[in-house]
């Protein structure tokens, strides 16, 4: 295949070397609103897609939400990688800014995965197989949460134990201040 695109989607001001910046605002490479469709890049041609706090801000109505991830299916490669910062929705981060219209977290971005819905519907269980039903196939490969400073400082200096800072972090607001996310594509031939 040898696709070499990669893509800085919702880049804002932080254009990177060797990738299509791409946003809706200001100077990009590429001015393209990604609620649009399709996108500009054919099928199967890219190899990486970064998206750093960028995916909380689209599609705040379902369905273009889906398509959004059905097109980022679609550009890429077998084996592509998408690189995915997100904030916690459960941090001021997301909470204070009103452009944020999506919560992504881990756990929402594996009903994208074939093999999930699969197993889900084998065990009975009432996860929405998105996977199955959109014809796109991403696996969570690598999910990373950034505590706030202020609980990274008390794991740190060992003030509180990883069990006490996951219980904090279902407890209450503030503990995590991101997710990191990679996503990777997965084809089969036919694709």
């Amino acid at each position: 295949m040898g696709a070499s695109i990669k893509l800085n989607l919702g880049c804002g001001m932080n254009h990177l070397q060797g990738y299509i910046n791409v946003d809706k605002f200001g100077q990009p490479d590429l001015q393209h609103d990604l609620e649009t469709f399709p996108w500009p890049w054919p099928d199967s041609s890219v190899s990486t897609i970064i998206m750093n706090h960028v995916l909380e801000h689209l599609g705040a109505d379902v369905d273009t939400y889906l398509k959004i991830m059905q097109e980022m299916y679609r550009i890429c490669t077998d084996q592509a990688k998408i690189n995915i910062a997100v904030p916690h929705p459960r941090h001021e981060d997301f909470i204070n800014d009103p452009t944020h219209v999506r919560v992504i977290t881990p756990e929402s971005l594996s009903l994208f995965s074939k093999k999930n819905n699969q197993c889900w519907i084998d065990g009975g269980f009432a996860n929405t197989p998105l996977g199955l039903y959109l014809d796109v196939d991403f696996q969570v490969t690598k999910s990373k949460m950034i505590p706030d400073p202020l609980w990274k400082d008390k794991l740190t200096s060992k003030a509180i134990t990883t069990g006490d800072f996951m219980q904090a972090a279902k407890q209450y607001n503030n503990v995590i201040k991101e997710y990191r996310i990679e996503l990777t594509v997965l084809k089969q031939p036919d694709h």
